[in-house]
């Protein structure tokens, strides 16, 4: 996988914002999309203080969402936990992992925000744009703007906005369950990001790009036997 190298990693804040604010130019809020084969999964964790970042990278057939290839790195810690800049934290660890997957993904699902971000640029769009892969924001948790109430049944929505602009929206994944935040971050429309979430999720909150991934990160071991692939996750 090839992926540019366009700034340093070492920056202050109003230098990552200025970073930013330069690349969320060039995200592609449409969809350019090549046939789905593979879909990742992106998720961080952290042990020995947080000094340790562990990054995971969960690839599965699409649409049987069964694991085909998988990696798990970790890194010093570097950079510290700044609401706004995640991706100034995360992403390198991510970038190692991605470099040494042996099946290619058509599209990133990442744990955290795309364009549901102040300046429009999460940790899904600076992977978009540092991969030239279509990505998508799988947030647990909302973030910046606000959206209007969601009925309670699988599938519906409510657009998230900001400064009257839709960055987002919260996505019911499961009867009386709190909706999950999907926003586009490359390569991608909110349409196209919200549908594909819901045919990632398999009867839980969360899509199985991210409980694949998390599982790996932040989880217990997971038997050898699941790691084999073609196996989905209980």
């Amino acid at each position: 996988m090839h992926i540019r190298k366009l700034h340093p990693w070492d920056l202050d804040t109003k230098q990552a914002a200025d970073v930013q604010r330069e690349l969320a130019a060039e995200v592609i809020l449409t969809d350019r999309l090549d046939p789905i084969e593979y879909v990742a999964g992106i998720d961080v964790g952290y042990e020995d203080g947080n000094t340790v970042t562990r990054a995971a990278v969960a690839v599965l057939n699409f649409p049987s969402l069964t694991l085909a290839d998988w990696i798990l790195v970790k890194r010093p810690t570097t950079f510290p936990y700044i609401p706004g800049y995640l991706s100034f934290r995360e992403v390198p660890a991510i970038i190692d992992a991605l470099e040494q997957l042996k099946v290619t993904p058509n599209i990133l699902f990442c744990d955290g925000h795309g364009t549901i971000h102040p300046r429009r640029f999460g940790i899904a769009c600076h992977l978009g744009i540092l991969t030239g892969l279509p990505a998508v924001g799988v947030g647990k948790t909302p973030y910046v703007g606000k959206h209007d109430p969601l009925a309670d049944t699988k599938g519906s929505w409510q657009p998230i906005r900001h400064k009257e602009e839709v960055i987002g929206a919260a996505v019911r994944t499961r009867v009386g369950v709190k909706p999950i935040y999907v926003s586009p971050g490359h390569r991608i429309c909110l349409e196209t990001a919200i549908s594909l979430v819901l045919k990632c999720t398999l009867g839980y909150k969360q899509p199985e790009t991210t409980r694949w991934s998390h599982r790996l990160a932040s989880g217990p071991p997971i038997p050898e036997e699941k790691l084999a692939g073609g196996l989905t996750l209980s």
